[in-house]
């Protein structure tokens, strides 16, 4: 069974969310909605104009079953999201103008319907950028639990020797370009959540970097040591090590020579990389010369779930990040 297939069994068995989809326009959006709704993963809002949308669904043979719409336009809603997102951004001297032309954008509206409680997700990205469905998350719905909020891939590869029977998360990819010391041990108690929720093994926690144990001194080294010895300190009962080079995180043979007092003892299946470069390098190469199955980039450490998808994604790509979605919802209500 493919690993996705497991998680959809898993969001079978939990009360069943309503996920946000805003960018009704994209044809692989919609026949995500249509696939999420023949597998009844979970209830699907649209966002935009009913009849417009059923129309290009029909134009392109998409059967919408019950989903769910939502027009901006004329919505009852609308006065209440627009005294929201003022409220929220009046410190940044908007005016009550622009926080309702704001709401008249299709993920803005979608990330308010998950804020108060109208649904409890939200998936983006297929037609806009990531920074720009990052960016109204973190304005709406903000952070929880940590300060700094992240992004992390899970990686499915064929190499069952490594990780956790190859499963991996790397984080963060997508998200912080060059986060400090502070923030990678942010990034890290996330990902470590996100591992026991999605995995549900234990994570084991490896600080990457070009170095292992100090075999190279740079300031970009000292940071993952200085990251690796608050979040050893801040969350003594993780799994966590570094500063170590990959091979020296996941080959148990390799740890020997390079890190011989390392807890890790070569297992680690939870990647913290130094920044942005290296971990969406290092997904992508993971991707297509090891034939992974990449699931992301997924936003960890916000209030309520609204995730990032690639403007490259595919419908079944869609529909992962919606159980993923899902299960985030259910984690974050208990």
């Amino acid at each position: 069974m493919e690993f996705i297939d497991v998680l959809k069994s898993r969001v079978k068995t939990k009360e069943k969310k309503k996920i946000v989809l805003p960018e009704s326009e994209d044809v692989r959006v919609l026949k995500a909605a249509s696939m999420v709704r023949k597998e009844d993963l979970a209830d699907i809002i649209l966002i935009g104009k009913k009849e417009k949308i059923a129309s290009f669904a029909l134009q392109n043979g998409i059967d919408l079953l019950d989903c769910s719409f939502m027009d901006p336009e004329g919505s009852s809603l609308m006065d209440d999201f627009v005294d929201t997102y003022y409220e929220l951004r009046k410190h940044k001297n908007i005016t009550r103008e622009e926080a309702a032309l704001a709401m008249k954008d299709c993920p803005s509206f979608g990330a308010m319907l998950v804020k108060k409680g109208y649904a409890d997700g939200m998936v983006s990205g297929a037609v806009h950028s990531s920074a720009d469905t990052l960016r109204v998350a973190l304005r709406i719905v903000k952070t929880a639990g940590v300060k700094t909020a992240s992004s992390f891939f899970l990686m499915v590869t064929p190499r069952k020797e490594y990780g956790s029977d190859g499963v991996f998360v790397y984080s963060d990819c997508g998200m912080n370009q060059n986060p400090t010391a502070e923030q990678l041990v942010d990034i890290a108690y996330s990902s470590a959540e996100t591992f026991r929720l999605l995995v549900e093994k234990e994570p084991v926690i490896a600080f990457l970097s070009h170095s292992t144990y100090g075999s190279s001194k740079c300031p970009d080294q000292q940071k993952v040591v200085d990251a690796v010895t608050m979040a050893k300190e801040k969350y003594p009962f993780l799994s966590l090590d570094g500063e170590l080079q990959l091979d020296a995180a996941i080959i148990p043979e390799i740890r020997k020579r390079k890190a011989p007092t390392s807890p890790l003892k070569g297992s680690a299946n939870v990647l913290i990389f130094p920044d942005l470069d290296a971990g969406n390098i290092a997904y992508k190469i993971t991707e297509r010369l090891a034939l992974a199955k990449a699931y992301g980039p997924i936003t960890q450490g916000l209030a309520k779930p609204i995730n990032d998808l690639s403007r490259g994604c595919s419908a079944e790509d869609i529909v992962g990040a919606v159980v993923i979605t899902a299960l985030q919802a259910d984690q974050l209500e208990k």
